[in-house]
């Protein structure tokens, strides 16, 4: 016999508190090696019968009294976790112990809490646990969402979030999925979508008081939320047995919505707009986990309001000057400067860009909060593109510094140390919800028309060269190593110029974007004519080299023969001639037209 299981074994009634502290303590100690798979199994299964004993009132004495309970259920949880114990716990028979012990203990936040701690690590190592504890002889799915509903503590929140998002990762949970957005439990004043966003309001206020665990529950929360939206829609919206349905003609995610679901949308945004910007990273839970339930929830005609519920009063964009102004920095220029002309290029601002943009997205959301406060019987309006576009702005500086080259190795290095796979995992989900926007509403497009391709954008230099959110959007244009976040910015790009590939090309050349419009397949003029004015030249009346995008500059004329000039002038004819049949070029832009027009060339 195991050495642990001689020595708990050997306690009794009797035995005094101390020395019953002592074996626990000896097991939550113990490497996971010291205990054979046969012994961890009898352990889990003793001790989880002496607790039953323990809360059952029936007079007789066991070996454990209610003292014991927190120590004896948390070195059940390290028991379990280790498949084998886990094993043990995921029967029906304990999963309902566990449920039935957690609420026995209420007084004991401790106990109770371990309780359900050892549920959700069952769940997590036994899949089967996971369809076992939402049956009805275990009762687990409702006793998850009456403690979610109930509950206002950041722990209890995180728990019955854990526990509800293992119980629904898979379509195997589909009936329970969907009862609990179709029906309204009996004594719960509200459905889960109900709950979830009131909780989400909760949690935001206890993220930005920086309250214990408030960022891990909303990370689960949102993981639950994420399933929802995920499962649900194809659940409602096939008239098909889920089970016969094979992995291959399956949905995929934003296929399908179901209005039941709508609900979800304003405490999602409000959560997006109110969460704190982090250090280093501006990336990090719950936000990432926010924008990802956000890019799975389609601008219908029923939510279109409330995605755009800030700019629905007007439909002018907002300009660089004025945005930066109603969030209370100081105007930026395109270039990313804090101050100075487009036009004439960046200021010598010796702050960086990053904690520039930081500070933004802080005064922003306290000026949010502000109008919050002195408003409380009116909600406060999001901003959901600027506020995206913000944080992608952020993004972008803090893992692309400088004009530093995407596929310089430091960024892949940045990513690594920060816990994360690649910068596509990273910045995929946010330039997706950017370009989201901006495909479903014709005044975002303009809007961020305004803010990354201004009229009086600095033409002077290269633009793929700048040190701003335009420059580093070319540069991904062009980079080997992210290819996912290569074509989403790409489209972002397209669809800010009204989904016009002459547009596009004329505001940043066709030289930077002329790998993207090939790999899209567009060979011929757009049948979707944007309305925004293509840029031939800069306010001051300089002409825009439509290859570049920049300024033409003079350059001095080199000495050539006849029969040199001849071959140049044709390479340049079928150059020109190629982008003008592409739609990357108007014909009255074509220089090479223009000169046979006016008799220049023959």
């Amino acid at each position: 016999m195991s050495s642990f299981l001689h020595a708990y074994d050997a306690l009794s009634s009797t035995s005094p508190r101390s020395e019953v502290a002592s074996v626990f303590q000896s097991l939550i100690d113990a490497y996971p090696s010291q205990i054979d798979p046969a012994t961890r199994k009898t352990l889990v299964q003793t001790i989880l019968d002496d607790l039953t004993k323990c809360s059952s009132g029936n007079g007789k004495k066991g070996r454990l009294t209610a003292k014991d309970a927190f120590p004896a259920l948390l070195a059940t949880k390290i028991l379990g976790k280790d498949p084998a114990g886990s094993e043990v716990i995921a029967t029906s028979a304990n999963l309902s112990t566990l449920l039935a012990l957690s609420r026995f203990f209420k007084d004991d936040a401790d106990a109770s809490s371990e309780a359900l701690r050892c549920i959700a690590n069952a769940m997590l190592l036994i899949s089967h646990a996971r369809e076992t504890f939402i049956q009805s002889d275990v009762g687990g799915g409702d006793a998850a969402v009456e403690l979610l509903e109930k509950t206002t503590n950041a722990e209890r929140i995180f728990l019955a979030s854990r526990i509800l998002f293992l119980s629904t990762v898979s379509m195997a949970s589909a009936n329970f999925i969907r009862a609990l957005v179709e029906t309204k439990p009996p004594g719960h004043p509200g459905n889960i979508i109900e709950i979830i966003g009131t909780k989400l309001d909760i949690l935001s206020r206890n993220i930005q008081t920086s309250a214990k665990l408030s960022r891990e529950a909303m990370t689960d929360l949102l993981k639950f939320t994420f399933n929802l939206l995920l499962h649900y829609p194809k659940i409602a919206n096939d008239s098909e047995e889920i089970t016969n349905r094979s992995e291959d003609e399956a949905k995929i995610m934003g296929d399908s919505w179901n209005e039941r679901l709508d609900g979800i949308l304003p405490p999602l945004l409000r959560a997006f707009n109110a969460l704190p910007p982090s250090f280093p990273s501006p990336l990090v839970p719950p936000m990432t986990h926010i924008i990802h339930s956000l890019i799975t929830i389609p601008v219908t005609p029923s939510l279109h309001s409330k995605w755009f519920q800030s700019t629905s009063r007007s439909s002018s964009p907002r300009s660089p000057k004025s945005r930066e102004s109603s969030l209370g920095s100081p105007p930026r220029s395109a270039s990313g400067s804090a101050s100075g002309s487009p036009t004439l290029g960046p200021s010598k601002d010796k702050s960086s860009a990053f904690d520039r943009a930081m500070s933004k997205l802080t005064v922003g959301r306290r000026s949010l909060s502000l109008s919050r406060s002195t408003s409380p019987n009116r909600p406060a309006l999001v901003d959901v593109l600027l506020r995206a576009y913000d944080l992608l702005d952020v993004s972008f500086s803090h893992y692309l510094p400088g004009n530093i080259d995407p596929d310089d190795g430091s960024v892949r290095e940045k990513c690594r140390a920060e816990g994360n796979a690649n910068l596509d995992d990273v910045l995929v989900p946010l330039v997706l919800l950017v370009n989201k926007l901006c495909t479903a509403d014709e005044g975002s497009r303009a809007r961020m028309r305004e803010w990354v391709l201004p009229p009086d954008l600095d033409r002077t230099t290269p633009l793929e060269g700048r040190a701003d959110f335009l420059g580093r959007c070319l540069r991904l244009l062009a980079c080997v190593h992210h290819a996912r976040l290569k074509s989403a910015t790409g489209e972002m790009l397209y669809s800010i110029c009204d989904f016009d590939a002459s547009l596009l090309a004329s505001y940043v050349g066709y030289g930077n974007v002329a790998g993207f419009l090939f790999h899209k397949g567009i060979t011929g003029q757009p049948s979707r004519p944007s309305n925004a004015p293509v840029p031939q030249m800069t306010p001051s009346g300089v002409p825009i080299n439509p290859i570049t995008g920049i300024v033409e500059e003079e350059s001095p004329e080199i000495e050539m023969t006849d029969e040199e000039k001849e071959r140049e002038a044709e390479k340049l004819f079928v150059l020109f001639d190629r982008l003008e049949k592409s739609g990357a070029l108007q014909p009255n832009q074509n220089p090479i037209r223009k000169a046979v027009q006016e008799g220049r060339l023959g």
